[in-house]
């Protein structure tokens, strides 16, 4: 059997998310769909991990075992010309055997676009969140200082992310490397989140969003955002953010660069 490695990027608007569902279009099913056409086998895709219905990636990694002599190439064109636009491989190498996509994962970086103090554009509405106020940008990065290192982070942790009575493993814990949020310098009125970690939570990054705005806006403070934080609850924490302006832009393996850490994410076309 060999191992081959894809690299991904989607626009999940149309899309139930990730993982496959039994009556629901997903990428995960869309890739295995055509990896049938192309092999002729059943084959399971394995995702780095698992994007909420509407969420994008610049650069999702997946692998898959084939029997299949099809050069590296051959499996580039394959796809690219039975998927829609709106899914491209990007590229497919053969990996060892030990290689898999999730496991073999030390982080994730993920980007957030929102828009602040102004109407959002229908051409931006697919692909960032919108909030009339204007956001007190430098009150939001002063909470994020709360969030680097390793912490509890159940209070930005959807129902249904795990099996709360496992009692292994790290729980809701996870280490965050670099955060940080900034006016895009190319289109006025639209904020850049990004956040570097070696692993999430269900709708964590959105749930650390929809907070965020709430001290952005005025109505909590930055003892607030620490406050939710060490509660562990969710209940006490800010609103799920629309998951149209979250974007998975990398996934790192072998290391996570330092220059990555703290880094302005790439951008998308205002």
């Amino acid at each position: 059997m060999r191992n081959l490695k894809l690299i991904i990027a989607f626009d999940g608007a149309a899309y139930a998310g990730w993982q496959r569902q039994p009556d629901a279009r997903t990428i995960q099913g869309t890739l295995e769909e055509k990896l049938a056409i192309m092999t002729g086998e059943a084959i399971t895709v394995w995702g780095a991990g698992r994007t909420d219905a509407g969420v994008h990636a610049l650069a999702m990694t997946a692998n898959f075992l084939t029997k299949a002599a099809i050069p590296c190439a051959g499996f580039l064109r394959g796809f690219n010309s039975l998927l829609s636009a709106d899914i491209r491989v990007l590229a497919v190498t053969e990996v060892g055997d030990d290689f898999h996509a999730c496991h073999s994962a030390l982080g994730k970086t993920y980007s957030y676009y929102l828009i602040h103090g102004r109407e959002a554009l229908p051409s931006e509405r697919l692909y960032n969140s919108a909030f009339r106020d204007h956001l007190a940008l430098d009150t939001m990065q002063a909470c994020l200082q709360s969030i680097i290192g390793e912490h509890d982070f159940s209070s930005f942790e959807a129902v249904g992310s795990r099996d709360l009575s496992w009692t292994g493993g790290k729980g809701a814990v996870r280490r965050i490397y670099g955060a940080e949020i900034e006016e895009d310098q190319h289109c006025p009125g639209r904020v850049l989140f990004t956040i570097t970690g070696d692993g999430f939570l269900r709708h964590m990054v959105r749930n650390i969003v929809g907070t965020l705005v709430k001290v952005g806006q005025g109505k909590w403070t930055v003892a607030d955002f620490q406050t939710v934080l060490a509660a562990r609850d969710r209940k006490v924490a800010g609103p799920t953010a629309p998951s149209c302006g979250l974007f998975l832009q990398q996934v790192h393996y072998d290391t996570i660069p330092d220059s990555l850490i703290g880094q302005a994410p790439v951008e998308v076309a205002c």
